[in-house]
């Protein structure tokens, strides 16, 4: 006899049993891992289980049994935030890119009572473009497990990862009949891949090698299937119709050329939609992205037009539309990354697209509102975010608490149904590590956060322990770099010393600013209570971190002053002023070097060898070397002095401070004090000497001062001119 109905609900029933089994067969073995390889003390005390999510929605539970500790998860990635959480909020023990404080703990943390924390957004994302070369260029496996484990703590469950997409390009490639050597004219180098996969550039940084193509293809294998392991989604390059210049010599197609980039770069050529061989070309890339790196992939990244890119003639609609079914008819249910960037994407660009299956990143959070401009992005999903560090250049900065207003005024906003999640997309990682910690707990509150009340749990656990003279310190550096100013700036006040020399110097790099939009004596009383209590914390790799750069804004602030004496006595023609000037500042430039030799993660050399160890052969390594040294001085190209990207890039860093900072500003020194006498003295040629630093092998290992000099010089720097 058969019963209506029983057969759908007999199959409901093993659907159900079946996800049941899936969830209590959870043993977060890669969380256990991620634990033994950080915190082997902590890992034999955890006991994790699994929970249902709360309206889909990720969940934590904390709780304490038997000495042990009990983390209840409703999945991967929640378990590691709630393995994270405990660590920063009990145990007062955390992860960065400046410094580690995971040592064990004298006695075991209980939890007193069960917490329960849920997330309110499905997305707590990670990275830019940029990030991947301006921090990411030289990773091996043993960073990118690092960057991941980090990742991981923090809740991050969405993450950029366009590593190894020179295998699919050269796979692609080569269906359509170009040569290997064809191929590799069109790959960029290994510091210089962000640009091209974003269409403003081809070539530059190159040749790349098989061997390189071979290993950075094995590289996002493993980080793939870790971030499987860790309930993160990558985030692949999808085919939004970028192509070699040279692809309409070899086919009869239809491009529209996309001109010229920043600093005169030709960018690659826009396949267009309509023509029959985008969709040839696409089913090829999305063949071989499968065939090297699987068919679980669920989002893929890719902006057509990207930073003025020409549409001219192109139907947005209609383009947006294609391209996106390209990655659905091979994808099937994925979803289109978006980067919410000046007019990207555009309004009509949106209007082809099927919004559920796309999702914007609203990038520059900390200076703009386009998710409220453009009413949501026009109804579609969106991460608020924030860059506040461009070309990974130093500096002190983040406007933390606009962070945590802006994201509940968005949440409450009436386009918060569309505010899928937070998010940090700097274009540098290893600086700052406050603003990265803070946007990525916001990911985790419903309500919104007093930061001057949260700071006191960061700097416990970023030092294992605080102090009420540190917690002063702390509430001047909100107060003044960590403060949010109504105004518009791109990332970190930048350093004098790192500029071409020059009379008149607004920027150091095309599109920063040298203005301090804070109290600078303020800010220094706040690092001179911080560095007071260095006898209570010395034995902190995060302290000392702090300190040195805390201590080196310090400084870069001083030069600002200097400087200006420098200038008043050129135009005054006071010779015996701008002699003393001068000195006092090239001074000032052997302090700073001096300073940041004595932390690895301020000094050049730590670039350069991870350029170095890099490369699996000696024309690999010698290129990365040169990659890593043109990215942080003139950018490129180098047949263009006046490239609007050189110094874009800089860092105040101890090496490249003793070396090509310095030489320049003593051949600026020359040439005015020269110039007193002889107007007609020649401006010496910045460029070639950049071009020559980039060419050369010098590797600039640090030398370290001891404890007492080093102590002495700080007191100098924090004392002078008072």
């Amino acid at each position: 006899m058969k019963i209506p109905g029983l057969k759908a609900a007999s199959l409901l029933l093993i659907t159900l049993l079946s996800t049941t089994i899936v969830v209590q067969a959870q043993n977060y073995e890669a969380v256990k891992e991620l634990a033994r390889r950080r915190v082997p003390w902590l890992s034999s005390s955890l006991i994790f289980k699994t929970i249902p999510s709360q309206d889909g929605k990720d969940v934590f539970e904390l709780s304490s049994n038997n000495n042990k500790i009990e983390i209840s998860a409703s999945g991967a990635n929640a378990a590691a935030e709630g393995l994270g959480w405990y660590l920063k909020y009990y145990c007062k023990r955390s992860m960065s890119h400046s410094g580690d404080n995971l040592s064990s703990v004298p006695k075991l943390p209980i939890v007193p009572q069960k917490v329960r924390i849920v997330s309110p957004y499905p997305y707590r994302y990670a990275l830019n473009y940029c990030t991947i070369s301006y921090s990411m260029s030289f990773y091996r496996w043993t960073d990118w497990e690092r960057e991941l484990d980090w990742m991981a703590l923090n809740g991050v469950n969405l993450v950029l990862a366009p590593v190894g997409m020179e295998a699919v390009w050269q796979n692609t490639l080569r269906k359509i009949g170009y040569t290997d050597q064809e191929t590799k004219e069109f790959i960029a180098g290994p510091a210089f891949g962000a640009w091209w996969l974003m269409g403003n550039l081809e070539g530059w940084g190159g040749p790349v090698s098989q061997e390189l193509i071979d290993q950075q293809a094995e590289l996002q294998r493993n980080i793939v299937k870790r971030m499987k392991t860790l309930g993160i989604e990558p985030v692949m390059h999808g085919f939004y119709g970028m192509v070699p210049t040279t692809l309409k010599t070899k086919m009869d197609i239809k491009v529209i050329d996309q001109g010229k980039w920043a600093g005169g770069f030709t960018r690659p050529d826009f396949l267009m939609t309509s023509d029959p061989s985008f969709n040839k070309v696409a089913g090829i890339y999305y063949e071989e992205m499968k065939k090297l790196y699987g068919n679980d992939l669920h989002y893929f990244g890719g902006d057509p037009f990207h930073e003025g890119g020409s549409s001219k003639g192109v139907d947005l609609p209609s383009s947006s539309r294609t391209i996106q079914k390209a990655m659905q008819d091979h994808y099937p249910g994925s979803t289109w990354v978006l980067q919410g960037w000046q007019s990207n994407p555009a309004t009509q660009l949106l209007e082809g697209l099927d919004k559920k299956k796309t999702l914007v990143i609203e990038l520059f959070g900390e200076n703009t509102n386009n998710w409220e401009q453009r009413h949501g992005y026009d109804g579609t999903p969106f991460v608020w975010s924030n860059v506040s560090n461009f070309g990974e250049k130093n500096g002190i900065y983040g406007k933390l608490q606009r962070f945590a207003d802006e994201v509940y005024r968005a949440r409450q906003s009436p386009y918060g149904t569309f505010l899928s999640g937070i998010g940090i997309i700097p274009e540098g990682i290893y600086n700052n590590p406050v603003a990265f910690d803070l946007m990525l707990e916001l990911g985790w509150h419903k309500d919104q956060v007093d930061v001057k009340q949260w700071i006191n749990g960061y700097q416990k656990y970023r030092y294992g322990k605080s102090n009420p003279v540190l917690e002063k310190a702390w509430q001047l550096l909100l107060e003044t770099a960590y403060s949010s100013p109504e105004i518009y700036q791109e990332g970190p006040s930048e350093s004098i010393f790192c500029a071409r020399p020059g009379t008149a110097i607004k920027t150091v790099s095309s599109w920063g600013t040298r203005k301090r939009n804070y109290d600078v004596a303020k800010f220094k009383e706040a690092v001179k209570l911080f560095a007071s209590v260095f006898s209570e914390f010395k034995g902190s790799e995060t302290y000392q971190a702090d300190r040195i750069d805390f201590v080196r804004q310090v400084l870069a602030n001083n030069g600002d002053v200097v400087y200006q004496d420098m200038i008043d006595a050129i135009k005054a023609k006071n010779k015996e002023q701008f002699t003393a000037s001068s000195s006092v500042f090239l001074q000032m430039i052997r302090q700073q070097d001096s300073l940041l030799n004595n932390n690895r993660y301020f000094t050049l050399n730590r670039w350069l060898q991870q350029a170095v160890d890099f490369g699996s052969t000696p024309a690999d390594q010698k290129n990365a070397l040169k990659n890593a040294k043109i990215q942080v001085t003139y950018w490129g190209p180098d047949t263009n002095p006046k490239t609007d990207l050189h110094e874009y890039a800089h860092k105040e860093w101890g090496g490249l401070l003793g070396s090509l900072y310095l030489s320049r500003w003593q051949k600026f020194r020359e040439e005015q004090l020269a110039r007193m006498t002889n107007p007609d003295v020649q401006t010496p040629d910045y460029f070639e000497m950049e071009k020559v630093w980039a060419d050369s092998k010098e590797m600039y290992v640090p030398k370290s001062l001891s404890e007492r000099d080093l102590d002495a010089l700080i007191r100098r720097i924090l004392f002078s001119r008072e």
